[in-house]
Formats: structure tokens, sequence, C-alpha cells
């Protein structure tokens, strides 16, 4: 197999030492707008186990952070499968008349009222099965190339890094940057939150430590490519100063056979996106 290389629910008040540089290897932390605002009827050593409890801080890459990365990563894309083969339907016309088609010719065929109902399950069966398939093929190639070897694929190379969210104690986010220099962008890649710890805003926080990056090695801009059929995805992006540059359809993941039925009942839309820091 070819494999190719690799909302908010409430404000957040970045909080960090007003001397540190952004982008740095210090640490960002967030803390939600309410902690910020408890009564002052609070004991102090309340407020000191409600902040420290709803704290989330962004650092670097560990060897240690491996599995936890490798999972938030692994959950994230499994999370595409009834997605891309349901919701996706829905941005797909021609392949909604092609479906109604194959259910009326059923019927015309058939005669049959309660074999005409089965088709439209049979099509979904299908197109699960094929997302299934085709995503699975996705992340077996992603787990053997960068997500298997973090610290070669994005620690070492200079202009490229990998960052964790920390709450608690555990590895609650990722993402990374990878560098490019022959148009001097930065590619911002591999973003998930673990879903147990979403709607806290460490996706944006995790979009914004990777725009500091990219200011503080002078980069051009950001770009990043996203298949995500949720509308939410697409707002945080714009949220944080992205522009939709395009976007492909009948996209092809690596590990995809092309043939003539995984074309009909698995379909991609892939959506480029940019952000320009300033002009070469």
């Amino acid at each position: 197999m070819h494999c190719l290389s690799p909302k908010m629910v409430c404000e957040t008040k970045i909080i960090a030492d007003e001397h540190s540089i952004p982008g740095t290897k210090k640490d960002s932390i967030i803390v939600s707008a309410s902690q910020m605002w408890t009564s002052s009827s609070s004991s102090p050593n309340s407020l000191e186990e409600n902040l420290k409890k709803d704290t989330v801080s962004i650092r670097e890459f560990e060897l240690t952070d491996h599995e936890d990365v490798r999972r938030i990563f692994y959950d994230g894309i499994m999370e595409r499968i009834p997605n891309t083969a349901f919701r996706g339907l829905k941005q797909q016309t021609k392949t909604q008349i092609i479906y109604t088609f194959i259910t009326m010719m059923c019927f015309v065929v058939t005669k049959s009222v309660a074999l005409t109902c089965c088709a439209p399950v049979l099509l979904m069966g299908a197109r699960y099965y094929f997302s299934k398939k085709v995503i699975h093929s996705f992340l077996d190639c992603a787990l053997h190339t960068d997500m298997s070897d973090i610290e070669q694929y994005y620690m070492k190379p200079a202009g490229s890094c990998f960052w964790v969210a920390v709450l608690e104690g555990k590895v609650v986010g990722i993402v990374a940057a990878q560098g490019n220099e022959e148009d001097n962008t930065v590619e911002l890649r591999r973003m998930s939150v673990d879903s147990r710890y979403r709607g806290k805003g460490i996706a944006k926080t995790l979009g914004r430590k990777v725009l500091e990056f990219a200011m503080l090695n002078n980069y051009s801009a950001i770009v990043l490519g996203t298949t995500a059929v949720k509308l939410a995805a697409h707002k945080l992006y714009e949220s944080l100063g992205f522009q939709h540059m395009g976007v492909t359809e009948e996209y092809t993941l690596p590990g995809m056979s092309h043939s003539f039925v995984e074309r009909m009942f698995f379909q991609l839309r892939y959506h480029r996106y940019r952000l320009q820091l300033h002009e070469e």
C-alpha cells in the first residue's frame, strides 16, 4: 500500500509570563472565565483547587505522551466513519441523485414496496462499510509514518513541532506544525481533542499555539487541509483567522483502491485553508 508522508462553551483567557515570547518552550495556560470571576466569598483554598482543576496547559510533546497521543488521534479519526458515511452524503448532490435512481429502479424491476424500502438501508450500509474500510487504511498508514515517530517527524526537524494539551495531569489534545522551507509556510496538522474534554476552548488554544510558533519562526503563512464534515471544525478555523481557499471534490486518501464500487459509496471533500501572516 502506498502511503503519503505525513465550541467554545465559555470564554477563555491565556495566562503567561508577561515577559515570555509566544512560541517559546514555556507552557501556555488557559483558565475558564467563570473561574476568573469566582465570588469573593470563596475561600483561598477552594479558589486554588477550582483553578487547578480547570487549568489547561499546552506543552511540547514528550516521549511519555506517545500512547495518549496515538489514542486521541485514533479516536478522532474513527469518529469520521459515521460522519463521512451519513453526514457527508448531504454534501454529495450527485450521489443523492444516483441513490434515488437506484431506489426507483428497484421498484420498477421488483414491483415490491418491501424490497424498495430495503434499498436505502442497503445503500447506507454499503456507505458505512466502505467508509470504515478506507478510513482504517488511512489510519494504518498514518500510524506507521509520522504518528509512529513524532520525535523524528516533528521534534527534530527545524521549523516543526508537536504539542499536547494537558488537563488534570492528562493529555487531552494534540496538534502539530510542519514547516515547508520551499514556500516558507507551516502546515497545521493532526489537531484533535479528546471527546470527553471538548467545549473548553482547547482546540482553539492549540490552534493559537501554532500561530504563535509560525510568527516566532517568521513563516509567511499557515496552511491546512481537512476532510472534516462537521461545520464546527470549519468555524474553528475561520475563528482563528483562516480563509477558505477552495475545495477538491472526490478527494483520494492513502489506501483507497479507486475502484468503481468504492467511488460509488465513499466520497470525500478536501477543504484548503490559509492564514497569511505577512507577504514575502
